[in-house]
């Protein structure tokens, strides 16, 4: 008879630590939501102050190591500097950490653009703290500078930081098609400053004699070789001029794109929903005629 009790009154432990498990698992699933509502949604005042807090956090860290790199100040201020460095490092590590745990997709997060950015902005950072005296891993930390574009999305920029690649993406093409062009017209005319000025110093070899063709057309001109003959001079002045058309080009390409990306951009008829780009003065739909406040 006891036995029977005994297995009566199993299911009610099985019921109460079911229940246990399920109010725990609701608990971590509240936080996560929480943590994910300050970190990633800007839009709340806890998500806006901080963000605010990361910003500030960033520029001190980045500007912590700026002067590290300045012997006078690491001298005196070493200690100091070092501490505020492992300070901002932990700080950045548990945010990582947090973005990792809210995260509503971890694989798209971690494996995404902020995500692989985070990561390279906190974890070098580990690596030139207890790698001490090595300058350029040190100088890999100023990317978490980067980061700092992320607390924009409060205000428009983060929206044209994603039109801008979206014109840099449709330039692609023609850019490379005119940088194509410009690279061979180097080869061609370092060639041709090779044969018109041999003997002169700078000119000894094909390479030397592209490089002075790409410091010229980029209109750097170090200065320390020059032609010295009427016809090589006269090929210098090409070059010189070609190198405006590299400025002028690629500026008038992507000036065109941010035109057509305008065009592209999309509106809902007020009348049937259906989307319009802002170029069109009726709806393609339902030939509904746009007012000028509507596009």
């Amino acid at each position: 008879m006891q036995e029977q009790n005994n297995n009566k009154k199993e299911p009610h432990y099985l019921i109460d630590g079911t229940k246990k498990f399920i109010r725990d698992v609701n608990q971590v699933i509240d936080l996560r939501n929480r943590i994910h509502q300050i970190i990633f949604d800007s839009r709340t005042p806890l998500g806006k102050l901080f963000d605010i807090v990361l910003m500030l956090f960033i520029l001190v860290s980045v500007i912590t190591v700026v002067l590290h790199s300045v012997p006078t100040i690491r001298a005196k201020y070493d200690t100091l500097l070092y501490s505020l460095d492992w300070f901002f490092t932990i700080c950045f590590l548990v945010e990582y950490g947090l973005r990792v745990f809210s995260a509503k997709n971890r694989k798209a997060y971690i494996f995404g653009f902020w995500g692989v950015l985070d990561f390279i902005a906190v974890f070098p950072s580990v690596v030139a703290l207890i790698i001490v005296g090595h300058p350029t891993i040190q100088v890999i930390r100023v990317v978490r500078l980067l980061r700092v574009f992320k607390v924009l999305r409060l205000l428009r920029f983060i929206a044209e930081g994603y039109a801008l690649m979206r014109i840099l993406r449709a330039s692609f093409y023609k850019i490379t098609v005119f940088m194509s062009f410009i690279f061979v017209l180097v080869i061609l005319l370092g060639s041709a400053m090779y044969v018109i000025e041999s003997g002169n110093p700078g000119f000894e070899s094909i390479p030397n004699s592209i490089y002075w063709g790409i410091v010229t057309i980029t209109t750097v001109g170090f200065g320390d070789v020059t032609p010295s003959t009427a016809l090589g001079k006269f090929v210098s002045s090409l070059i010189m001029l070609a190198g405006y058309a590299l400025i002028a080009v690629p500026t008038i390409i992507i000036g065109s794109e941010t035109v057509n990306d305008k065009n592209r951009k999309q509106f809902p008829c007020p009348q049937c929903h259906h989307q319009n780009y802002y170029s069109h003065k009726y709806c393609s739909e339902c030939g509904n005629f746009f007012l000028d406040d509507e596009n």
